[in-house]
């Protein structure tokens, strides 16, 4: 890249992006980060839309999506906007669309802004009838996309002072983009690019764009490398940021988490929306937690450091290390509680007595920063050693690089941006080229454990995903359970893929087109399927990206048609329209009948 994605990884500046008017809520340049959501009821059915915004609006909503599959549904966006301005609601409407032009079209007559995604809209159609395939000798040159609905949709959103959003989805890239760059990140920046390229044609610059995916890293890199991209361009678009089926319950809190609040750390983003399976209500307060702890981070002290030019943040690559006992090199990230109450997971170490970890009862003691030097000599098989950045010195440094002790450090930090004062310290080691595995630690003094998952999650994601730490120690001072502690770890870990200790989820949050009764399917589902550690499930309420976010699924369930789910085996549909009151059981039967169901011995 010839332009880095910010101005600094270790020092927190929001970047600028353009003003953009929905509506009276600007988005963008000076304004605050907007807090979103999206109706789940039906947009035939105006009461109940009104009667759902309302409540996200009362919780905090600055702007409310609904999905408008086709023209009636978009028709009936008038309807809704109309009883909520006469009861004094004036908060902006996304209209969401996906495959209709149409739709679009009439959308933007009524809303403040539509959402288009790329990947399915218009006409992307084969030139030749071959089969696409990834691996095939076809290129760009064999298919063709069709710019005029996209044209005549910008042409009235100028007309009618409608905003527009390019909506990419990991899940939903076009047979174009998938023939020539399969579904990574750089197959999403071009899927943006090339729409972004349209707008800027046709003078049009009211664009927010987004970058969705059910993967963390995938979400992440995606948006970095767009607005490296952008940067090179001289376009400043504004971001909406969100994970898309990360799930309900502390998994969905901490997925969306670690991929909105890694990319608000770098200072960007604009807009969020926390996609839960829950009433959309729900994630209002989420998102603002997971804001108001990023914008704590401004006017914070300068932290002075030299980044590695190795370190890419466009790919998952990690920090390479030696290994002490199980602690670095190719072993998982360990993880440090602070009491070894767990009814589902163990830690690796347990804190005991303020100054000493034990692992399968040995004991290995705790060093402060001053306590270990060059004169140091021990038996332990481990060394913890307490260390932040402004105990790395270069005297510690050179000491690092030499000593044959079995140090591990454990890195604190009480700065107010605590993820760039870690990153510099990693940059450190890598610039001296040290190996000395590291432990993150990280404190709070939480009560609500909602409140943990968050903060935790952004801190300690933020780093996971750069490729940093060979293990976790959260500590939490205030009155929060310490199985609730070590069970947010073990999830911080599972988000980030570096740790995989219990079934993952991959659902949708819900909206007009959901199929099937999404928060009481995923509840069926848990309880049937929950202790099958390391496998993945896909809980889709539609096809519109249902096969495209849960791709690397172990299996799926997915709606086909009202009362109807479909089971999938990876990206092969094995059962169709079965009846939903047997769907669970059916998909129990298909997981066993591939080799993957284990008794439920935990109850």
């Amino acid at each position: 890249m010839k332009k880095s994605y910010i101005l600094s990884r270790f020092n927190y500046t929001r970047r600028l992006a353009n003003v953009v008017k929905i509506g009276d809520v600007h988005l963008g340049g000076s304004n605050p980060i907007r807090l979103q959501s999206m109706t789940n009821t039906s947009t035939l059915d105006t009461d109940k839309c009104v009667e759902q915004s309302l409540r996200i609006v009362e919780a905090g909503g600055e702007y409310v999506r609904l999905t408008a599959q086709g023209t009636r549904e978009a028709e009936n966006l008038q309807n809704i906007r109309k009883q909520l301005r006469e009861k004094g609601c004036n908060v902006p409407l996304v209209a969401d669309i996906h495959f209709n032009p149409k739709a679009a079209e009439t959308a933007a007559l009524y809303v403040e802004k539509v959402r288009i995604n790329p990947g399915n809209f218009g006409n992307q159609s084969k030139v030749n009838s071959r089969k696409s395939t990834v691996d095939s000798q076809e290129t760009t040159d064999d298919y063709r996309l069709s710019t005029d609905d996209f044209t005549t949709l910008l042409a009235l959103c100028k007309e009618q002072k409608t905003a527009l959003r390019i909506g990419v989805n990991h899940g939903s890239l076009s047979p174009r983009i998938l023939n020539q760059y399969g579904d990574t990140p750089e197959g999403m920046v071009a899927s943006c690019m090339e729409f972004l390229s349209i707008c800027k044609e046709q003078k049009f610059d009211n664009v927010v764009i987004s970058m969705k995916a059910s993967n963390v890293l995938v979400m992440i890199h995606s948006v970095r490398l767009l607005v490296a991209r952008m940067n090179e361009e001289n376009m400043h678009y504004p971001l909406h940021l969100g994970v898309t089926e990360a799930g309900d319950g502390e998994d969905g809190r901490v997925k969306s988490a670690v991929g909105i609040g890694a990319l608000l750390a770098d200072g960007i983003g604009d807009t969020i929306r926390v996609s839960l399976s829950e009433e959309p209500e729900k994630e209002i307060p989420v998102a603002r937690k997971l804001r108001d702890y990023i914008v704590e981070r401004e006017n914070h002290k300068p932290i002075l450091a030299s980044e590695n030019e190795l370190v890419s943040p466009y790919t998952y690559t990690r920090r390479k290390t030696h290994t002490v006992e199980n602690i670095g090199g190719d072993c998982v990230p360990i993880v440090i509680a602070e009491d070894n109450a767990s009814d589902k997971t163990t830690p690796d170490y347990v804190s005991f007595n303020k100054n000493t970890v034990t692992a399968n009862g040995e004991l290995f003691p705790l060093f402060a920063a001053h306590e270990i030097t060059s004169s140091t000599t021990a038996s332990e098989k481990i060394l913890f050693w307490r260390l932040s950045l402004p105990d790395l010195t270069v005297g510690k440094l050179s000491f690092l690089e030499e000593t044959k002790l079995p140090i591990v450090i454990l890195l604190e930090s009480a700065h107010q941006n605590p993820i760039g004062e870690f990153r510099a310290f990693f940059h450190a080691l890598l610039n001296a080229n040290c190996t000395t595995p590291v432990v993150i630690c990280r404190k709070y003094a939480e009560n609500n454990a909602e409140d943990l998952q968050i903060k935790a999650a952004v801190d300690i994601g933020s780093l996971l995903v750069d490729g940093f730490g060979d293990g976790v120690f959260l500590q939490n001072k205030g009155d929060i359970p310490a199985e609730t502690v070590t069970g947010i770890t073990f999830s911080i870990l599972q988000s980030t893929r570096v740790r995989i200790t219990k079934t993952d989820y991959i659902s949708c949050p819900g909206c007009g087109r959901t199929l099937f009764d999404l928060q009481e399917t995923i509840a069926s589902v848990k309880a049937r399927t929950s202790h099958l550690k390391g496998l993945k499930i896909g809980i889709m309420g539609c096809v519109v990206n249902g096969l495209g976010e849960m791709a690397d699924a172990d299996y799926g369930y997915i709606g086909a048609a009202k009362g109807k789910i479909s089971l999938y085996k990876k990206q092969t549909c094995v059962e169709k329209n079965i009846d939903e009151k047997d769907a669970v059981e059916k998909l129990v039967e298909l997981i066993k009948a591939g080799g993957d169901w284990k008794e439920n011995t935990e109850k």
